[in-house]
């Protein structure tokens, strides 16, 4: 018993002691000034690409609308990215021309690019630099990257705006009206929060409705001055003005519940000028509702418990564990990686499951028979318990589960095949009897430790596609030298996963990671990485089912807005 003692506290000490990051949210906003297209006579049509790096390499994160015929663009669309004080997230901005016939990269013109680091932008708060092509300016083009921090207020309203009787700007035919909402901030400045797509020939029109956070709205001020404007749109970037108007976000609301909000939309030269001006036009708002997002720890501070289970590779690729060589050695000091895995992410799934019992489970053994009923010596499991005790596999906290590992080792046979689908359907019966409360009460997370490729991907695929609707997510560590490289499609980051028989995920769920992308970084960037996608899965099925926190606590009633 000492020795199991001294490898679990050997294993928290290799690890340190560590808590979670605090994550914030960030949203950047983007303008760019003088951009030129290599054709002269003609205005480019530009998009910005957010790019972030990874292991020296860059990765796509989100892009812009596309302007057209324009220049001097502000965007409208906003890019979110996780803030970590701890880390340098290298940045890049790159500037397209995407022209009207296609919205791929292949054919588009780059027409500049831009890099930094997201602390440079959090910073200043404000950064604009020069557009570089090729190591050189290009021309006297340049970005300007606005970051903003996203407030505990997560809640977005969805606005219906439609118009009528607007001022006819063109000639041969009706105006082209689109809407462009600004947020007055502090300083005087002007925001753009949205804009509207164009209604073609129509004095009339009916804008789509839209969604907007309430912290881009208004920063979470309901009486902050909103600036709208109507333009007639022009191919040749060259709007004209129809009219504009101001309000607020508690006006708005009063389009709550069936009501209409009207507003005059005025063109400040025809009321000077003409004595009997009345207006260029009525807007109205038809609609608007407020939507609560419930964050990650709305529902951990409402009661909501992490169920935590472990899933351990027994398989013969492992290594004889008597063998120093062998994966599943146990040193007395000196945690193996199974271990290492083990507790990285354990200890901070504990924090938030209040009995701290935990389910673990091993599979690709042959179990003795004074422990499995069969008529054979051995008999192959693919989801033992592994203190061998099938009406209660719960261990006592990490340390329960670290002894009941080290004890099972030496009474198994291990053998194969790396079948991982029985395990996955084990949780996901467990998970699919929650859903029956439709309370946010257990959400649960299968931690999968495999020292090779998984041999049944298709059964394995077709438990992924039906754990996606429950509330359960999967975390698998590959340990050893294997080639992981077929386990990357579990994981939804390069594609949607599919069921053999073309079922999508409803969720991506999975996250899996080699450990030994991480044996020369601190243990816990292993457990920040499989762990990071977790807050948002776990808000994602409750607030897709329309669940809210079981307790509305304080902290989460001081995020709702007064009526």
């Amino acid at each position: 018993m000492k020795k199991m003692s001294n490898i679990y506290e050997s294993a928290a000490n290799t690890l340190g002691i560590f808590n979670s990051p605090c994550l914030t949210k960030v949203e950047l906003r983007v303008a760019c000034r003088g951009i030129s297209d290599r054709d002269a006579l003609s205005k480019p049509d530009p998009c910005v690409i957010l790019k972030m790096q990874s292991h020296g390499q860059w990765f796509e994160v989100d892009r812009t609308e596309v302007i057209r015929t324009c220049i001097n663009p502000v965007f409208s669309k906003l890019f979110t990215v996780d803030f970590y004080f701890e880390e340098v997230q290298r940045l890049r901005f790159e500037v397209h021309d995407i022209s009207s016939n296609h919205n791929g990269l292949k054919e588009a013109d780059f027409l500049g690019g831009m890099e930094c680091t997201l602390g440079q932008i959090v910073s200043q708060r404000k950064l604009s630099k020069s557009l570089l092509k090729h190591g050189n300016t290009a021309g006297k083009s340049s970005i300007t990257v606005i970051a903003e921090e996203l407030s505990g207020n997560d809640d977005y309203v969805e606005l219906s705006f439609s118009a009528r009787k607007l001022d006819d700007k063109d000639f041969f035919s009706k105006s082209d009206p689109f809407l462009e909402i600004f947020r007055v901030n502090d300083d005087a400045t002007q925001q753009l929060v949205h804009r509207t797509e164009v209604v073609m020939n129509n004095l009339n029109p009916a804008w789509k409705t839209f969604k907007v956070s309430v912290n881009s709205l208004c920063s979470g001020d309901q009486d902050r001055r909103l600036k709208c404007i109507v333009w007639d749109w022009d191919s040749n970037g060259k709007h004209d003005f129809i009219g504009e108007f101001s309000s607020t976000f508690k006006e708005m609301r009063g389009a709550m519940e069936g009501r209409q909000v009207q507003w005059e939309c005025i063109n400040p030269k025809y009321k000077a000028k003409k004595k009997n001006y009345k207006n260029s036009g009525i807007v109205i708002l038809n609609q608007c509702k407020i939507h609560k997002m419930h964050s990650f720890l709305d529902y951990i501070m409402g009661g909501c418990q992490i169920q935590f289970t472990v899933a351990i590779d027994f398989t013969a690729s492992n290594g004889d564990p008597r063998n120093s060589c062998s994966l599943h050695y146990i040193h007395p000091y000196q945690p193996n990686e199974y271990l290492k895995a083990l507790v990285a992410v354990g200890e901070i799934c504990q924090d938030y499951d209040s009995d701290k019992m935990f389910p673990a489970f091993g599979f690709g053994a042959r179990i003795p028979p004074e422990y499995k009923v069969v008529f054979f010596s051995f008999q192959v499991s693919h989801d033992f318990a592994i203190n061998f005790n099938e009406d209660n596999p719960e261990c006592a906290g990490i340390q329960g589960v670290v002894e009941a590992y080290q004890s099972c080792l030496p009474k198994l046979q291990l053998y194969g095949p790396t079948n991982i689908a029985p395990i996955i359907q084990k949780v996901a019966k467990s998970a699919s009897e929650e859903t029956n409360t439709k309370e946010a009460s257990q959400y649960f997370i299968l931690l999968i430790l495999t020292d090779g490729v998984i041999t049944d991907m298709a059964d394995t695929r077709e438990a992924i596609v039906h754990a996606s609707h429950l509330p359960m997510s999967v975390i698998i560590v590959g340990v050893g030298n294997a080639d992981f490289s077929d386990m990357q499609m579990l994981d939804g980051d390069d594609g949607i996963l599919r069921s053999p028989k073309g079922e999508p995920v409803l969720r991506d769920i999975v996250q899996f990671v080699p450990f030994r992308n991480f044996k020369h970084a601190s243990p816990a960037a292993l457990a920040k990485s499989v762990l990071a996608e977790v807050p948002n899965q776990v808000v994602d099925y409750y607030n897709g089912k329309g669940i809210k926190p079981k307790c509305m606590s304080e902290y989460e009633s001081s995020r709702t807005l007064a009526p």
